[in-house]
């Protein structure tokens, strides 16, 4: 993929060349050469450590674009520098910073993938929970990324149960186990307002004995006995 980066240089080096070509003048050669120097001489010049610490910056600073410009500079010209593996994770957060979570996904992943034992880890296994979580939607509609987040955030406190993200992890859990033990009870009311009383049953059951703790309790008991009432009516 061409960075925005590389673009700017190819416009840059046909104005420069179009200006002198144009007007004939040697001044115009002078100031061009003068431009090359200072704009690509100074980034060519840039270390890694220079382009990790200006690429943390422009992240912070919310400049997510240029930031991963900068990151995608770094991995291109200096592949096995130590600041190489830093790039490809805070690429990933540039993407999660830019809301495409899809593609921040994708890029954890990958990151897993290619340095399972590294220690930014942890992070990366909350950061791939919150690429879903951030994507929940109400309690009517499908609930995948909801369970998909709280499986992240599961294996991140079974895996690392002392680490401080997956100390994050369990609040963000904790609302997905709400979210989730809701939806189920959305169903089964669902279910029983539309008569199929076996299958609002069945939603109420799953709830108590998945989700027992969030809340909901009381209200699936009392639709459970509700629901028998209705059946043993249907079959006297």
């Amino acid at each position: 993929m061409i960075s925005r980066y590389m673009l700017s240089k190819r416009y840059l080096v046909f104005l420069i060349f179009f200006l002198f070509f144009s007007s004939g003048c040697g001044a115009v050669l002078d100031y061009g050469y003068s431009l090359w120097d200072k704009i690509f001489g100074e980034e060519e010049d840039k270390t890694p450590q220079e382009l990790i610490q200006e690429g943390r910056a422009k992240l912070k600073a919310g400049k997510y674009e240029e930031a991963s410009d900068l990151f995608e500079m770094l991995k291109d010209r200096y592949p096995y520098s130590k600041y190489a593996v830093e790039a490809e994770l805070r690429l990933a957060d540039t993407l999660y910073y830019r809301q495409e979570y899809d593609s921040a996904l994708d890029a954890y992943d990958e990151f897993e993938m290619l340095h399972p034992k590294n220690p930014e880890i942890p992070y990366v296994i909350y950061q791939k929970g919150m690429c879903h979580f951030k994507q929940i939607s109400t309690i009517d509609r499908d609930q995948t990324h909801t369970m998909k987040a709280a499986e992240e955030f599961k294996r991140l406190i079974k895996r690392f149960p002392r680490n401080r993200y997956a100390h994050m992890a369990r609040k963000h859990l904790r609302k997905c186990l709400i979210y989730l033990a809701e939806y189920e009870l959305y169903v089964g009311r669902f279910y029983y307002k539309t008569g199929k009383y076996q299958a609002a049953m069945d939603r109420f059951s799953y709830l108590i004995k998945n989700y027992p703790d969030m809340g909901q309790y009381n209200e699936a008991l009392e639709y459970i006995r509700k629901c028998k009432e209705k059946l043993n009516k249907s079959t006297q």
